[in-house]
């Protein structure tokens, strides 16, 4: 049974390798075309940091495990997480709809962080989970940062619109 959990969670790691890849390169291409945002941009530029530290973190959990990442798995997570940030492109409202995903993808991570925590246990490493806890309560804490901005990151973007529009008018 142990040994069955410990295949399951390394299997589990390295999922989890490739969703911080695709994170990255997600909010890579997010901060190339958010510059009208200051504040989210700082943010987006923080958060791309943190994804790499939790990256080299769970790489470092499949090594105490004797093994390593999956170049299949991070080569299509971030083929993925291109492909999301290119469909904001030719959107106007793009600022809107990424930190809309961005929620969303947080909440993805959180529950991927805690089912690991909880397969860590599981397979009798809690050394593991240990450090995979610093990344949930990294997690939490951009959920917390995007939901608490998300009401007024809208309401600054439809107020720029607004304001585009009497402009266009005016002409």
């Amino acid at each position: 049974m142990a040994n069955s959990s410990k295949e399951t969670l390394i299997d589990w790691l390295r999922d989890a390798h490739g969703m911080e890849s695709q994170a990255v390169e997600m909010l890579e291409r997010q901060a190339e075309r958010i510059k009208n945002y200051p504040e989210v941009l700082a943010k987006v530029q923080e958060h791309i940091e943190v994804s790499n530290r939790q990256a080299d973190r769970l790489k470092q959990c499949l090594q105490k495990l004797g093994t390593d990442t999956s170049a299949i798995k991070t080569g299509v997570a971030m083929l993925i997480g291109n492909a999301q940030s290119l469909s904001g492109v030719i959107t106007s409202d793009e600022i809107v709809k990424a930190a809309i995903f961005d929620y969303s993808f947080e909440h993805f991570e959180i529950a991927n962080y805690r089912s690991l925590i909880a397969a860590a246990e599981q397979a009798g490493e809690p050394d593991i989970a240990r450090t995979l806890k610093q990344s949930l309560d990294e997690e939490l804490e951009m959920a917390a940062w995007l939901e608490q901005r998300l009401p007024q990151l809208t309401k600054t973007y439809l107020e720029r619109k607004e304001t585009a529009g009497v402009a266009e008018a005016k002409r």
